[in-house]
C-alpha cells in the first residue's frame, strides 16, 4: 500500500438499490455513522419502499440494520439515504458503488452465454456526466474480467476533462438469507486495483471504509483483473462442486449406495472438505448459471475451446439432474401423468427465501404440464402473483400452464387428491426428521443441537444445511438435522415486482427467468445460504425460541391417493419414517424401494 497519505472517504454513492446495494450501503452506514450514505434508483417504487417499514427485498436483520442509519436516534443523525436524485448524490460523492446488475445477453454476439453490460454502461456515462470532482468508482457488480478498462474508457471520453477517476473492483460474496451476516462478518473482502500511486490510494481509501468494522487482515488488495476474475471463479467452483455431487447422485441411485453417506465419507477428507456437498434436485438462483456461463463464453473469445466446454458441462449436469428427477416421476406413476394431480411443495430455489430465480420447481412445473400433469403448487414465502410471474416467462403455452396449474395456500390442499407429493425447496416444514429444533448461540449464531432423545444417529459429523441443496457441513449419514433459524421466517416474504422489474426479467432468461428484484437501474443478485445475525440489536427483532411448525404427514397419508409417493428432490424427509405411513418415497441419489427390497 502507497505511504503517501489518502483521501478519506465522507460521501457515498450507491447505484442500484436492490439485492446488493441495499443491504451493502446500510451497513456501511450503520457501522460508519461519520459516513454519509446515498443509494440511488431510478424507481420511484423502489425508494419509496426502502424509506417505509416494508422494505423491498426479504432479508432476515435488513430492517433493523436499516432502520437506525435511516431514521436516526438519540444522539445521532441520520446518514443513510434513499432517494431518485442520482445526479446531485454523484455530484457529492467521494465513492460511488456500481450495483447494478448485469444478465445474460439472449441476443446478439455471445447470446445465452455473455453478460449484458448495458446497465454497468448507462451508470457509467450518468456518472460521467454528473461528476464535477473526483471520484472513485467501484465495481460490485460480477463482470467479466477487464471490465474496469471500458468503464474506465467511457469515464475518460464523456467525463470532464478536470476530473479523474480511479476504478476498483470490490466483488459482493453475499449469500441470500445471510447477506447481513456475510456483511458484518465477511470471510474475506477483495479489493482490486491498479498498482501505480492512485490506483493504490483508491484502494487504501475504500480499505478505511470496510476496517471501520472489518479486521484488516480479512481485507485482501489484489490487481484490479484477479479481483474481476476472484469472482466469476468463486462461484464457478461451487456450481461445480454442486454438479459434482449431482453426478455422483445418478450412479447411487443406479448402485444402491446413498449419496448421503458418500457425501459424508468423502467430506472427512480434508483435501475435499465437507462444504457443497449436499446432492439435490439442481443448483437455483440468481448467478451460479448466468457466471458460470459468462466463463464459458470468455473462455471462447480467448480461444480455449477444451476450457469452454469444461465449464459448459457444470450446467449441463444441473440441467440434466432436473430433467432426470423429472423422468424418475413419470416413469414410477406408470409412464403418464395425463390428468393425473400432482403437488409441488416449495417454488423457491432454496428455503427461508421468497427468491425464485432458477428455481427447480420452474423447471418442474413446466415439464409437469408437458406431460399433461394438474399441477398444484404450495410454498410459504412466495406470493402467488410472483409464481405466475415465472411460469409466464417459463412456459411455451403459458394459456395451457394457467388451465393446468393452481397456487394453494397450504401444504394441505396442495396433497389433497394428489397422486404425488414433490419436495422442491427443502422448507423445515416439510421435514419429519426426530430432531428437535434447540437454539444455541455460538458467536452469535443460531446453531442446531439434535436432540438427546433422538435415536438412530450417528455420533460422528454433525452439520448446516444450506438451504440450496448445499452443506455447510456435510452431515453423518441419517443425522437428524433440521433446516435453518427462524429469524429467517421474519418480515415480509418476498419483494415486490414491479413494471421494471419484470422488463428487466425480460432480458435476464428466456428459458427460466425467475428473478425478482429489479431496479430503475436493475438490481443486484444474492447469492445461496442462510443465517442469523450476530448483534444483538437485530436479534432483538428476531424470535429465539421459535419452533419450526412442521406439516403432518399422517394427515397426508389420509388424503393423498393411493398408491402414496412423494419424491423427495432435496432429502429432507426421513423416509423410513414415511415409508412406515404407507408413503413411497423416491429421494435424490438414493436407491428406489424396489432396489432396497
Amino acid at each position: 500500500m502507497s505511504e503517501k497519505r489518502h483521501k478519506p472517504i465522507r460521501r457515498i454513492c450507491c447505484i442500484g438499490a436492490g439485492y446488493v446495494g441495499g443491504p451493502t450501503s446500510a451497513v456501511i452506514a450503520h457501522k460508519a455513522p461519520h459516513i454519509h450514505v446515498d443509494v440511488v434508483d431510478l424507481s420511484e417504487k423502489r425508494i419509496a419502499a426502502w424509506n417505509s417499514n416494508h422494505l423491498p427485498i426479504y432479508e432476515p436483520g435488513l430492517q433493523a440494520i436499516t432502520e437506525l442509519p435511516r431514521d436516526g436516534a438519540v444522539g445521532r443523525l441520520p446518514n443513510l439515504v434513499f432517494t431518485t436524485d442520482v445526479k446531485n448524490s454523484i455530484a457529492q460523492a467521494d465513492l460511488i458503488f456500481l450495483c447494478v446488475a448485469t444478465p445474460t445477453k439472449y441476443t446478439g454476439t455471445g447470446a445465452g452465454r455473455a453478460a449484458d453490460l448495458v446497465y454497468v454502461e448507462s451508470a457509467t456515462r450518468m456518472i460521467a456526466e454528473a461528476a464535477e470532482s473526483d471520484k472513485i468508482v467501484v465495481e460490485k457488480s460480477t463482470v467479466p474480467c477487464k471490465t474496469a478498462a471500458s468503464i474506465r474508457e467511457i469515464l475518460s471520453a464523456a467525463g470532464r476533462p478536470w476530473v479523474h477517476f480511479d476504478i476498483l473492483s470490490n466483488p459482493e460474496f453475499l449469500a441470500e438469507g445471510t447477506a447481513i451476516k456475510n456483511l458484518l462478518e465477511p470471510d474475506r473482502l477483495l479489493i482490486g486495483s491498479l498498482t501505480n500511486e492512485r490506483g493504490l490510494q483508491a484502494a487504501a481509501s475504500l480499505v478505511d471504509v470496510y476496517a471501520e468494522w472489518v479486521p484488516r487482515e480479512r481485507i485482501v488488495t489484489m490487481h484490479l483483473w484477479s479481483s474481476e476474475m476472484a469472482k466469476l471463479a468463486a462461484n464457478a467452483l461451487l456450481a461445480q462442486r454442486i454438479s459434482s455431487i449431482n453426478a455422483l447422485s445418478a450412479i447411487c441411485e443406479s448402485t444402491g449406495a446413498d449419496i448421503d453417506e458418500v457425501a459424508y465419507a468423502v467430506g472427512l477428507d480434508k483435501r475435499i472438505g465437507p462444504k457443497m456437498l449436499k446432492s439435490s434436485v439442481g443448483f437455483g438462483g440468481s448467478c451460479f448459471r448466468k457466471d458460470v456461463l459468462n466463463l464459458v463464453y470468455i473462455a471462447q473469445t480467448l480461444h480455449l475451446p477444451e476450457v469452454a466446454t469444461y465449464w459448459e458441462k457444470v450446467v449441463e449436469m444441473n440441467e440434466y439432474q432436473k430433467d432426470r428427477f423429472c423422468k424418475r416421476i413419470v416413469s414410477c406413476l406408470h409412464t403418464t401423468l395425463t390428468n393425473k394431480r400432482v403437488a409441488i411443495l416449495g417454488f423457491a430455489y432454496k428455503k427461508d427465501t421468497g427468491d425464485t430465480r432458477e428455481s427447480a420447481a420452474i423447471s418442474l412445473v413446466t415439464n409437469l404440464v408437458a406431460e399433461q400433469a394438474h399441477v398444484r403448487i404450495y410454498d410459504p414465502k412466495v406470493e402467488e402473483e410472483s409464481i405466475w410471474m415465472e411460469l409466464k416467462w417459463a412456459a411455451q403455452n403459458f394459456e395451457e400452464t394457467k388451465k393446468r396449474v393452481t397456487v394453494c395456500k397450504t401444504a394441505y390442499e396442495a396433497c389433497e387428491g394428489s397422486h404425488a407429493a414433490i419436495i422442491a425447496t427443502e422448507w423445515d416444514e416439510f421435514n419429519n426428521k426426530d430432531t428437535e429444533v434447540n437454539w444455541r448461540e455460538v458467536n452469535g449464531l443460531a446453531l442446531i443441537s439434535n436432540s438427546p432423545s433422538s435415536s438412530n444417529m450417528y455420533r460422528t459429523g454433525s452439520g448446516t444445511q444450506f438451504s440450496n441443496g448445499t452443506l455447510e457441513t456435510s452431515p453423518a449419514p441419517n443425522e437428524r438435522i433440521n433446516g435453518a433459524a427462524p429469524a429467517a421466517r421474519a418480515g415480509e416474504p418476498n419483494p415486490a415486482r414491479d413494471g421494471e422489474v419484470r422488463k428487466w426479467m425480460a432480458s435476464h432468461d428466456n428459458t427460466v427467468i425467475n428473478g425478482c428484484g429489479s431496479s430503475g437501474f436493475v438490481g443486484d443478485e444474492l447469492k445461496n445460504g442462510y443465517g442469523e445475525m450476530k448483534q444483538a440489536t437485530i436479534r432483538e427483532r428476531q424470535p429465539r425460541d421459535e419452533k419450526v411448525r412442521r406439516m403432518d404427514w399422517r394427515h397426508v397419508a389420509s388424503i393423498l391417493r393411493k398408491p402414496m409417493f412423494v419424491f423427495d428432490g432435496r432429502n429432507v424427509v426421513d423416509a423410513v419414517k414415511l415409508e412406515a405411513l404407507g408413503f413411497r418415497v423416491e429421494s435424490i441419489g438414493k436407491p428406489s424401494l424396489a432396489m432396497r427390497s
